[in-house]
């Protein structure tokens, strides 16, 4: 069975960078960490756009290793 695919709801990775306001290379990273669903059709990489609009960047840096007590002393 095909699935039917509406064109609108897909942009290039060069189009979601103008969108987000980053670079083609700053998208690229992220499609190959899996952070957006992607579609291949002849050659190009397409995202979602939804997806691309909806987007929050994990902050900078390394993640947190844990709660710290309140009141505890080291």
């Amino acid at each position: 069975m095909k699935r039917k695919v509406d064109p609108d709801q897909w942009i290039s990775q060069a189009e979601a960078a103008k969108l987000r306001g980053v670079s083609r290379q700053a998208i690229s990273r992220l499609v190959r960490k899996g952070r957006f669903e992607t579609l291949s059709i002849g050659g190009k990489t397409l995202l979602r756009r939804s997806e691309v609009e909806e987007y929050l960047p994990k902050p900078p840096g390394p993640a947190p290793k844990g709660k710290r007590k309140q009141g505890s002393s080291v």
